[in-house]
């Protein structure tokens, strides 16, 4: 209990009002269903029948040839409408009882809700170490975040799988395999640059987990040369880079298409406009914020005329660059409705360019294209959510395993803090009173053995290690968002025009 404190009591809270409140308040219906969606409805038999003057006399006789030609029964009227009948959708609010019954709505449901609570842990969890600094306990909402990012990563997964299943989708697979291997060899030219032109921290990484594992061995007895050699690390993260490429593609492309349409719909608003493109550049900014001679040595190094010091210090630099991928993120987030809304207009557009188009087409046909935009809502939701979450949730673990801080405006107080208070002595195995059948004791000897285990690994993965893996894990994936949605964007502008 020591070694979590009040953190152990926050989680079993969390896990309580999960159980109690999570079928009764879900931010995930609310989303769905309360932000005023709207869902285009297809058209009836009887109203298409109308429209294209299609007697009911010759529609039976047609129907009873097909039967007896084909040998098989037909389940309902099947007919043909010109393409260019004049179709007017109805409109309905998207209701609880319409989504739960579509294609992954429950993973939706599972994940929004996760990363709520998982929020709310992290949040009482970094003003917990505000107010009262704990030097032994272990943080349980980096188990939280993790759990966040493994499930998103797994959707994101579940996802792409999907494009490779089927005869039909040989375009999807071949665009994901291509640009999985393009990511793959973007991510070996900036594992090349240099630290000071792209201060990812993976260099100083490398050098302390090198140390810092070697002494640990060291101490074990055993000898080692330390960890593997950079070059073999560095292409297994280059690997992996390639895989979230592919990850990436099509929620890039499909967040492309919604914006684009969005923008189309909103020509004479202005400031809708305006924030959008804001939205959609603010990635941007924050893979400039990790290139050090435009960002880190313009803000904090170089002196300005009239002014006697930088605009920022090096601490105000990090705050602002964490503070800067949440804002980015909670943004996408808020605007999510709307780019869900420009979703479900597919339908209408999708009959408005059909009327353009010559020949005829089924009715089981025309009801399907148009059925298909909501039936894949929760495809589309997770498409939207999946990389916000990964972006946001790795930044949080960036900022409390890189040890930094939200404020800047006193840095040194929690230093003097840390000097005064220290850290707790944790008594030798041979000061404590041998009692080995006390089942007490035993649990004090277990509870002692995990807290050297935990140091020891304390020692090994230390704060520059987290800043290398997760300051790069958060900067690529901030770097696909934008690369993906960017490339989408021009292939929607390019076949537009044409």
């Amino acid at each position: 209990m020591a070694l979590l404190g009040v953190q152990l009591v926050v989680t079993l809270v969390m896990v309580s009002v999960i159980q109690k409140l999570g079928p009764h308040f879900s931010l995930a219906r609310f989303i769905l269903c309360s932000t005023g969606l709207v869902r285009y409805l297809y058209p009836t038999d009887s109203e298409l029948r109308q429209l294209a003057n299609i007697p009911k006399d010759k529609l039976k006789k047609k129907n009873n040839k097909i039967l007896q030609n084909n040998g098989r029964s037909i389940a309902g009227d099947v007919f043909k409408v010109p393409r260019s009948l004049d179709i007017k959708l109805e409109t309905a609010k998207v209701s609880h009882l319409d989504v739960v019954h579509l294609r992954y709505y429950t993973e939706y449901l599972w994940l929004v809700d996760f990363s709520v609570y998982a929020a709310l842990v992290y949040v009482i969890t970094e003003i917990y170490h505000t107010w009262f600094t704990p030097k032994e306990e272990v943080n349980l909402s980096m188990i939280w975040c993790s759990l966040v990012i493994i499930f998103a990563f797994k959707v994101l997964c579940q996802l792409t799988i999907q494009y490779f299943k089927g005869e039909e989708s040989i375009g999807e697979r071949s665009t994901c395999i291509v640009m999985g291997f393009m990511y793959l060899l973007v991510s070996m030219m900036v594992l090349i640059i240099d630290e000071n032109t792209l201060e990812l921290g993976l260099e100083s990484a490398y050098v302390s987990f090198n140390h810092t594992a070697s002494e640990f061995l060291a101490q074990q007895g055993l000898s080692s040369t330390g960890p593997a050699s950079k070059i073999v690390l560095k292409f297994f993260i280059a690997v992996w880079c390639g895989i979230l490429g592919a990850l990436f593609t099509f929620p890039g492309l499909r967040i492309a298409r919604m914006h684009w349409d969005l923008l189309q719909s909103w020509r004479e608003n202005k400031f809708k406009q305006l924030l959008l493109n804001m939205s959609f550049a603010m990635p941007f900014l924050l893979v400039i914020l990790w290139i050090k001679p435009i960002s880190r040595d313009y803000l904090t190094v170089r002196i300005f005329s009239g002014r006697t010091e930088p605009l920022m210090s090096t601490e105000a630099f990090e705050s602002m660059r964490l503070i800067a991928v949440v804002v980015t993120m909670l943004l996408k987030a808020l605007l999510m409705p709307w780019y869900l809304q420009a979703y479900l207009d597919m339908a209408y557009h999708r009959i408005e360019q059909q009327k353009k188009e010559a020949g005829k087409i089924t009715n089981n046909e025309l009801q399907k294209k148009i059925a298909a935009v909501f039936y894949y809502l929760c495809v589309v939701t997770l498409q939207y959510l999946a990389p916000v979450l990964v972006c946001l949730f790795l930044n949080f673990m960036y900022k409390t395993l890189g040890e930094y801080n939200w404020t800047w405006w006193n840095p040194e107080d929690s230093l003097q803090q840390d000097a005064v208070g220290g850290e707790c002595p944790v008594p030798k195995p041979e000061e404590t009173q041998s009692a080995p059948d006390d089942p007490f004791f035993m649990d004090q000897q277990q509870a002692s053995d995990f807290h050297l285990t935990l140091d020891s690994l304390k020692k090994v993965l230390t704060s520059n290690v987290y800043r290398g893996l997760f300051g790069f894990s958060t900067w690529w994936c901030c770097f696909l968002y934008f690369a993906t949605t960017s490339i989408g964007l021009v292939y929607q502008s390019y076949f537009s025009a044409t």
